[in-house]
């Protein structure tokens, strides 16, 4: 990962947090911008909980019935992603989080990245070693 992109995650991005925050809390007030920070996170955790153990179950049906569940699996990375940028204090980071709740959002950010891959592949930027031991 080149170098600008984690200045924009580490600098740009608390800034940017801060800088919506003072917003709303200009034409909020106080309490009500920490009442929405708290309740995105509450009601987030409790979102994530409940669509993680509904990915499970079907993970383990796939693998019960004998398939990959790989579509399953980056959407388990997708919740857990959602969780983390939930809890983070901030509207930017839940905005994203909750989309990444969305299945139809999962859906489209999985199809973006296997083309992304096939693409990848096609190019010979990308390589499959599979050896047997």
């Amino acid at each position: 990962m080149p170098l600008y992109y984690l200045i924009a995650l580490f600098i740009g991005l608390p800034m940017a947090e801060l800088a919506v925050l003072l917003k709303v809390d200009e034409i909020f007030h106080f309490w009500p911008t920490f009442l929405l920070v708290i309740s995105t996170g509450v009601i987030g955790s409790v979102l994530v909980k409940w669509q993680g153990i509904v990915v499970l179950r079907t993970i383990q049906n796939e693998l019960a019935v004998g398939n990959i569940p790989a579509p399953q699996m980056m959407d388990g990375v997708m919740i857990l992603l959602a969780g983390a940028l939930l809890i983070t204090p901030g509207l930017i980071t839940d905005t994203v989080g909750f989309l990444l709740l969305v299945p139809f959002v999962r859906e489209w950010i999985r199809n973006r990245i296997r083309r992304a891959l096939e693409r990848k592949m096609r190019n010979g930027e990308v390589q499959v070693n599979i050896r047997r031991f």
